[in-house]
């Protein structure tokens, strides 16, 4: 019991400072003016950590004191989460994020193993259940923790914050991100310290043959071998690497989703993530590892419940495509300056009569909203020649590109058209809550099914295999291209003082919403297709071993048959020698 506690809160620390370092995309994007396919390399870099060293760890892990390596995982995380707070150039959130991933390696693997070994079966799948809906609710902590630093502004204590000009809504505010970095790295160190004072082994529960769960060592190539012979394995192998893609690229970019879309700042879309959304994943992981045991799912039955869930889930998923929001009308970027009724996606020019005789930059990114309800660039493309106040509250005047008659003024920051996006929100979060919940259900089962589907003393090797093919295959390349098809839809670039392309400012919410929710869904049907023939080998396998198993009884059967009449012949023999000494006698 004491390690599945010591195991639970590792699998929060880690969950925590991973749904941080999401949370903070944006703020990143931000802070280091970037564009959203360097964010998935940064936050990929993590599972290039873990692909440096998880095979290793994974196998002769298991021959080490297992308690004791996970411990030091857990310092190596808190040294890589304290790397990337704070500090200048992304590049060091780069490499103290692959520092994160190393010590995050032997967690998952070395933990799911101990208790396996040392838990009876009924509870295995409980006791994981437990350790994965503790995982997820890390992550809820992590949104909220998001939530509060995007509030804070980025260089809080250093700036008077009366001369700030923007707020959170802005798309060029930062968030206080190094803060929270801080936080979940003390959590981080703290959970390292229960591993160093536990046992190698613990006693075995329950009359329980020790041949399942000490099994002799084998030779790593001949058990990777063996292992990648396995043609159910290679099948969920492939499957979870697929939807895993679906799942990674969904869940880094739906906070940037909520906002853009729906235009909310980054501290709402994190604090929704984090108590509406991943509560629903909780209690799904939860009640699927529940259901499992209740309804004593077999091999069989667990892969079909996990089928079923995923489908459900993908077929509400395609109600997302309907829940659309008009995009902002920006002059020069969605509209034209001569016509600003209609929203066009046709390239425009941010110069217009207007504002020909102000020498405006049509780089600069320094939105004004006008009486008219159109943002735009800047004052200066505005047309305002004058102003008035200070801070947030700044009002400029003689605007003459608002309009043509009259003292028409324009306020710091966009216009706020938000009144068809409040209308489809509450419909957004309260399918994504169904959905997460349904597909969450699979997550338990789909877990166990890995586990029980190979020999027991492959297990260990395939879990780390497991985690490192995802994260080859999935962990990595998912935030990359999700990030960069994202970028495609970016309507307005900003740029950076020294030259180049810096970070998005605004996005067409059309193009960015089939981008998004067309991968996403379109990677599970994939994923779907290639489950039937797993099926089919599975309920071949499954046949195959009902059939051993039988003959194995018939012979040991028959062994004891011939063993007993073996036994009547040698007394048969006795009885009958014996006769014959009375006789002679």
């Amino acid at each position: 019991m004491m390690f599945l506690v010591a195991l639970s809160f590792a699998y929060f620390a880690k969950a925590l400072s991973g749904s941080y370092m999401k949370s903070t995309i944006t703020q990143l994007e931000r802070r280091f003016d970037i564009p959203s396919y360097l964010i998935g390399v940064i936050d990929g870099s993590f599972e290039i950590g873990n692909l440096l060293v998880i095979a290793f760890v994974s196998y002769f892990g298991a021959k080490l004191h297992r308690p004791k390596i996970i411990a030091v995982g857990c310092v190596l995380m808190s040294i890589g989460t304290f790397i990337i707070s704070n500090l200048s150039m992304w590049i060091y959130v780069l490499l103290g994020n692959v520092l994160r991933g190393i010590g995050e390696t032997p967690v998952q693997p070395l933990g799911i193993s101990y208790i396996d070994d040392f838990a009876t079966e009924e509870n295995a799948a409980l006791y994981v259940g437990c350790v994965q809906t503790i995982s997820v609710v890390g992550p809820v902590f992590g949104y909220l923790l998001g939530s509060l630093c995007a509030k804070i502004y980025v260089d809080i204590g250093f700036v008077k914050m009366e001369t700030i000009t923007i707020t959170p809504a802005d798309a060029r505010w930062v968030g206080a991100w190094w803060l929270g970095y801080l936080i979940a790295g003390v959590i981080t160190l703290l959970s390292a310290i229960p591993f160093w004072f536990l046992p190698r082994s613990l006693p075995m529960s329950g009359a329980r043959s020790p041949e399942k769960y000490f099994y002799p060592s084998t030779d790593f190539i001949p058990a990777l071998r063996a292992l990648l012979g396995h043609p159910v394995y290679l099948i969920y192998l492939c499957v979870t690497i697929i939807q895993l893609n679906s799942l990674i690229g969904m869940v880094t970019y739906k906070p940037k989703y909520i906002e853009q879309h729906f235009r909310q700042s980054a501290s709402k879309a994190n604090f929704l993530m984090g108590v509406i959304n991943i509560p629903a994943v909780a209690l799904g992981m939860f009640s699927g590892g529940l259901l499992m045991k209740r309804l004593k799912l077999n091999v069989m039955g667990a892969a079909r419940f996990a089928f079923g869930t995923s489908l459900i889930g993908y077929i509400l998923s395609l109600f997302f495509f309907a829940m659309s929001c008009e995009n902002a009308k920006v002059a020069g970027v969605t509209l034209s300056y001569n016509s600003t009724d209609t929203i066009s996606y046709d390239k425009h020019s941010v110069f217009a009569s207007c504002n020909s005789y102000c020498s405006c930059s049509a780089s600069d990114w320094d939105p004004v909203c006008g009486e008219n309800s159109i943002t735009y660039l800047s004052p200066c493309l505005a047309g305002c020649t004058s102003s008035a106040g200070s801070g947030k509250n700044t009002v400029f005047s003689n605007c003459s590109c608002v309009g043509v008659a009259g003292n028409l003024t324009a306020n710091t920051g966009q216009c706020l058209h938000k009144d068809d996006c409040d209308r489809m929100f509450p419909y957004f979060l309260a399918l994504s809550v169904i959905t997460s919940f349904i597909i969450s259900l699979g997550g338990t089962p789909g877990y166990m099914l890995l586990i029980r589907c190979i020999k027991p003393q492959l297990k260990s090797l395939a879990l780390g295999f497991h985690a490192l093919a995802t994260r080859t295959l999935a962990g990595i390349p998912a935030p990359i291209y999700f990030g960069a098809i994202i970028d495609t839809t970016c309507l307005k670039w900003g740029e950076k003082r020294c030259g180049g392309i810096g970070a998005c400012r605004i996005y067409n919410t059309t193009a960015y919403r089939i981008a998004y929710l067309g991968l996403t869904l379109s990677l599970r049907t994939i994923s779907f297709i290639v489950c039937i023939p797993g099926f089919i080998l599975l309920s071949r396998q499954l046949k195959e071993e009902e059939r051993n198993a039988i003959h194995g009884a018939l012979a040991n059967g028959g062994a004891e048959l011939e063993a007993l009449r073996k036994e009547e012949f040698v007394i048969s023999n006795s009885s009958d020698n014996s006769t014959d000494r009375e006789t002679r006698l």
